[in-house]
């Protein structure tokens, strides 16, 4: 029979794993189906952005709640160096809170939102917060979930609003985001960018496909090794990155596993206290060469320091290393991450747990729960 990283089928079917198994596994495929559908919405995505990039007044504001947020975070940088627009990651989580940070009335804005299911509380509320207090917004809806508020109430034929459907197989049916974040974020890169994405997404899903088999077993065998704590560790969008596989750790395990992110310089400012016997360091080894020499430093410390239970890398070349081409880590953060996500499952399994639910009493639920919003302009 064939495996599904590193397992049987039926072996994740068993622990109530296979959905996230699969989610995981089929990202390669999401990205090439990803590809195909931009190349078919190109027109109207033309149409909708015209030349407001070219805009120096022009506000973009990617936002998200969670691994949603992380996207935004990601890619925001590289899509900001791109343009004369200003572009930054706003969280939802941050924007209902302090709107008067973040928007002008008199500025053109548009808000791009990242959603897996298109139904949390936040992501609809920034929506109705950005349209009722900006007077030139527009609304770039990424999302996996055609049947979700978030595509369905912002529908409209004014051409200020347009959603952007991922592969429908990208809604994960899993707790954790995977597939769907990775979607997202290869759209954002693909369609606010200016690389080629129609030959970079099937470049990035073949390095994708070698990586899952050559990492499937290293990844496993990591898992295996009991530790306590992870920490991840990356620089510029690798950052964000970090923030987003520690998510997934702490996520699929329940909260048993302890985890934390941060920047390799840093880290040396009080985080790197959490470090013990039993705690695990990731590196994501970013491409620009003087944050390579920082990385490298840090990594040369805790190895000789041995004050961790292990340190592994992720990149180029090193513990769970692809042969990528000179891209920018915005690009290359999805391939990096199926170490991350595969990990995550795998410490899910080795704790008893059930890594398509790992909160069965209901405490973290896959869809936010229990947010009250409130006005903005009420005291």
């Amino acid at each position: 029979m064939t495996l599904l990283l590193n397992r049987e089928p039926q072996a994740w079917r068993d622990i109530n794993g296979l959905d996230t198994a699969e989610e995981i596994a089929q990202q390669p495929a999401m990205w090439r189906a990803l590809r195909d559908h931009l190349c078919d919405e190109q027109p109207a995505l033309a149409a909708f952005l015209g030349e407001r990039l070219n805009n120096p007044a022009q506000r973009v504001i990617l936002t998200g709640a969670g691994s949603s947020a992380y996207v935004g975070a990601i890619v925001a940088d590289e899509l900001d160096r791109c343009w004369p627009a200003q572009v930054r990651a706003v969280p939802t989580t941050s924007l209902l809170t302090h709107p008067e940070l973040y928007l002008r009335h008199d500025a053109p804005t548009i808000l791009v939102s990242f959603a897996r299911s298109g139904n949390s509380p936040e992501s609809l509320a920034a929506v109705e917060l950005v349209r009722a207090t900006v007077r030139d917004a527009r609304f770039l809806n990424i999302t996996c979930n055609a049947d979700g508020a978030l595509a369905r109430r912002n529908d409209d034929s004014g051409g200020r609003v347009l959603n952007l459907l991922m592969p429908a197989a990208s809604c994960d049916r899993g707790f954790a985001m995977t597939s769907s974040f990775t979607c997202m974020l290869l759209a954002a890169l693909a369609v606010l960018g200016k690389e080629r994405y129609a030959e970079r997404l099937p470049q990035l899903a073949a390095l994708a496909d070698q990586a899952l088999l050559d990492w499937a077993a290293p990844a496993a065998a990591l898992a295996a090794q009991p530790m306590q704590r992870v920490v991840y560790l990356g620089s510029g969008p690798l950052e964000a990155l970090a923030r987003e596989a520690a998510l997934k750790i702490l996520e699929l395990t329940g909260g048993r596993i302890i985890s934390l992110a941060d920047t390799p310089l840093g880290f040396r400012h009080g985080p790197k206290s959490a470090l013990n016997r039993a705690a695990l360091v990731v590196l994501f080894r970013g491409s620009a060469p003087l944050a390579q020499r920082y990385e490298a430093d840090l990594l040369d410390e805790l190895r000789r320091d041995g004050v961790a239970g292990a340190c592994v890398t992720v990149g180029r070349d090193g513990d769970f290393a692809a042969p990528a081409p000179e891209w920018s880590d915005a690009w290359l953060a999805p391939l990096w991450l199926l170490m991350a996500q595969q990990y995550a499952l795998h410490q899910s399994a080795a704790l008893g747990l059930t890594p398509d639910n790992p909160f069965a009493d209901g405490t973290v639920n896959r869809i936010v729960q229990g947010v009250i919003i409130y006005r903005y302009d009420q005291p």
